[in-house]
């Protein structure tokens, strides 16, 4: 057995958290012009494009404020990243609640609607997205609804959004047609692995559905490791995080029985990205990483048909199908939990058909992406544009 693990380092206590939050306060305005907050070290391959972007090509210094001692923001080697750790609880709340900067760029959903507040000051808030799929289904129907402008992946996302600021009477965001530097990130990596690549005899399955009662790992993730590992493929298991932490026993049960074979791989490592490349498919269920690995890695997916996510019960108001159901059939196949013994057939099924596949998905993947390639590009010129925006205003004296 592989096992890929996330290392970790302990926070900092109490009073030294304190020492780090006035180190923050103490910054000078003019060096809190452009923030990051990160709940976690898995947002920094999500920001980390546009930073890089920001700070490199267009000069510009940015502020990188993290809750998360192992977050790779706070380690990097860039004098124009301001690195501060403020620590999840009391100091988080303050450091939201009374905020004084220009802008605050952020992968955190449901701003305002739980214990973390816009600010008292003035502060525009942009929201980038860490996943591709739909804003009303996974998603609280309040859950974008406190932010200033909205990074949108694709052009459903902005429908979405639109449509539920119509319905509720909501004054309109502004909505940029941005992209997603994560799928940026991945077709570029994997077009340097697949010019590298050995050839291999076995077919190599990932596993890697979302989190909560009704995921695959919880309803029959045992049964279908067993199924995929008799029948001879290789598995790589990656859980998402949430399930680690709320229901660890789940994967502990399929590491205790599995863990012995050679043919099995477990990887706890969110932000990893060579099980993605390593694997010939992915079995997945609501997962917005399904999308990820289909239009970037020009992958097949087996989505296992458990019951929908739903956060927001009365997501079909808005008239519109989620993408994470309209793709399905787009970028692979569906398989009733029921019919577990059918997968290895359907697996084999769906790889005959992968040139086909490959064909075809660039234009998917414009249906559902802006700005392919482009994304670390655009989002940075628009930081800047709404930069430039407030400082002319703050100088004029009129409202932003």
């Amino acid at each position: 057995m592989t096992i890929i693990h996330e290392k970790k380092r302990s926070a900092p206590g109490f009073f030294r958290s304190w020492r780090l939050y006035r180190q923050f306060k103490k910054l000078a305005r003019s060096e809190k012009t452009i923030l990051f907050f990160s709940e976690s070290g898995q947002d920094w391959h999500h920001f980390s494009p546009v930073i890089n972007h920001l700070t490199g090509n267009l000069s510009q210094t940015v502020c990188y404020v993290s809750s998360d001692p192992d977050d790779p923001g706070l380690l990097q080697e860039n004098e124009r990243i301001k690195p501060f750790f403020i620590r999840e609880g009391l100091f988080q709340i303050l450091f939201f609640s009374y905020l004084k900067a220009d802008i605050l760029v952020l992968t955190m959903l449901d701003l305002n609607n739980f214990h973390l507040k816009r600010s008292v000051n003035p502060v525009h808030y942009i929201y980038l997205f860490h996943a591709m799929g739909s804003t009303h289904m996974v998603d609280f129907a309040n859950s974008y609804d406190h932010y200033d402008t909205i990074f949108c992946v694709g052009p459903h996302q902005k429908e979405e959004i639109r449509k539920r600021e119509q319905l509720k009477g909501l004054p309109p965001k502004n909505l940029v047609d941005h992209g997603y530097a994560r799928l940026d990130s991945l077709m570029e990596k994997n077009r340097e692995y697949e010019r590298t690549r050995a050839p291999h005899g076995e077919v190599t399955v990932l596993l890697a559905p979302t989190w909560g009662d009704s995921s695959i790992l919880n309803t029959c993730g045992l049964e279908l490791c067993g199924v995929l590992l008799g029948e001879g493929f290789r598995l790589i298991l990656r859980p998402h995080y949430e399930t680690v932490k709320r229901t660890p026993q789940v994967v502990a049960d399929i590491r205790r029985k599995f863990g012995h074979l050679e043919a099995f791989s477990y990887v706890d490592k969110m932000g990893e990205s060579a099980s993605l490349f390593q694997s010939d498919l992915l079995i997945s269920d609501w997962s917005s990483m399904s999308i990820e690995y289909a239009l970037g890695l020009e992958k097949p997916v087996l989505f296992i048909d458990v019951p929908r996510r739903v956060r927001n019960p009365d997501y079909m108001e808005l008239g519109i199908e989620p993408v994470e159901v309209r793709i399905r059939k787009e970028v692979g196949d569906i398989l009733s939990p029921r019919e577990l013994e059918k997968a290895p057939f359907m697996i084999r099924s769906i790889l005959e058909k992968k040139e086909e596949f490959k064909e075809k998905i660039d234009m998917i993947r414009r249906r559902y992406l802006f700005n392919p390639e482009e994304s670390a590009r655009t989002g940075a010129l628009e930081i800047l544009r709404i930069k430039e925006h407030l400082m002319d205003h703050s100088r004029t004296g009129r409202p932003a």
